[in-house]
């Protein structure tokens, strides 16, 4: 049975754009094959990433253009986008407000969606990692 995981930006952005974890995402594709949810909240942060990168004169204007068109054609070949609902930003404030987490609210809000899903959780990002761990969520072998 293929690995259903709920894909975080940090896993999306590398490929798609230059980053330091190019590599490390192409594996996991290769070799775990998972079938990944992402979210509209994922798509909108990877566009925030992508002009991140652009400001900080890590992409050209052309270059961002077309990972953000590439990224677009790989979202269409994949299952719909999965919409973030009230309830993910309830629990992810409910996530938030524990305190004992170093955990970014645009984190929280990942973790609730993927919690939802009761999808493991692929990510880069060690700190959401950790407060993933903490709050039950498994998280997929990247």
């Amino acid at each position: 049975m293929a690995l259903i995981a709920y894909a975080d930006t940090s896993l999306l952005v590398p490929l798609f754009a230059r980053d330091v974890f190019n590599q490390a995402a192409r594996h996991f594709l290769t070799t775990q094959r998972p079938a990944l949810l992402v979210s509209d909240f994922t798509c909108a942060e990877l566009a925030s990433a992508l002009a991140k990168k652009l400001r900080m004169r890590e992409l050209s204007l052309a270059e961002a253009r077309q990972a953000l068109s590439t990224f677009d054609g790989w979202m269409a070949t994949r299952s719909p986008r999965v919409e973030t609902s009230a309830a993910d930003i309830a629990l992810a404030e409910a996530h938030l407000r524990r305190l004992d987490l170093s955990l970014r609210t645009p984190d929280a809000v990942h973790i609730a969606i993927a919690q939802r899903h009761g999808a493991p959780l692929a990510t880069f990002d060690v700190r959401m990692s950790d407060a993933a761990k903490a709050l039950g969520l498994a998280l997929a072998p990247v």
